[in-house]
């Protein structure tokens, strides 16, 4: 099938490509860390309680900014890999390939292997003996189950102390008598004030930067 994209009129490649740039926030979103971190911090969100602030716009933002911080070696990687045999021949599909090769090894690092192997035995009648002789649609699908688990999991971990500052506010709310009002809003300032003392924005980027491997 590469053979045969290869042969194709370089005016039919480039529509090709050109056509290709519509899912670009598509492979952004799904393909790269913005995916760990826009969720990660969508749950933090949900587990302070504190509905709108900050802005959804804010983390998602924040989730683009430290995308291209992680993933400036790779992409850096892409360009360089790819500026070769398009200065050499203009073969736009070979450019790809070999463009997309430091990408799908970014992911292939984050992918668990059971993910992986399940998509490659639906595709594959034998296994591939090298990580080389996979595609990047192949690794794609599993990088993204392995990462919403991960995000998930990472979640899970956010959700806990705020859970049990809610379990103790509304105990002592109950042991008080104060059964009208709601635990939520009291709970609110002391998970501000606990986030803050433990400069918890700075302490899940750090750890969500060093999770990448």
């Amino acid at each position: 099938m590469d053979a045969a994209l290869k042969d194709l009129n370089p005016v039919i490649q480039l529509l090709m490509v050109m056509s290709l740039f519509s899912l670009l926030p598509f492979f952004f979103c799904c393909m790269t860390s913005f995916l760990r971190f826009v969720i990660v911090f969508s749950m933090l969100k949900t587990a302070m309680g504190t509905q709108s602030v900050p802005p959804a716009i804010v983390l998602i933002g924040l989730a683009l900014i430290m995308t291209l911080y992680t993933m400036s070696p790779v992409f850096q990687s892409m360009y360089d890999a790819g500026r070769v045999p398009y200065e050499k021949n203009g073969d736009i599909v070979l450019t790809l390939q070999k463009g997309s090769e430091p990408l799908k090894e970014f992911m292939l690092k984050q992918t668990r292997q059971e993910d992986l192997a399940f998509f490659v035995e639906k595709t594959r009648v034998t296994m591939p003996e090298t990580p080389e002789e996979l595609t990047l649609w192949e690794v794609a699908p599993a990088y993204i189950i392995s990462e919403l688990k991960t995000s998930f999991e990472v979640g899970f971990i956010i959700f806990i102390p705020f859970i049990v500052l809610d379990l103790v506010v509304a105990n002592i709310l109950l042991a008080l008598g104060m059964f009208m009002l709601s635990p939520t809003i009291v709970s609110l300032p002391f998970k501000l004030l606990i986030f803050i003392a433990v400069d918890g924005w700075s302490l899940i980027v750090r750890g969500l930067v060093e999770s990448f491997n």
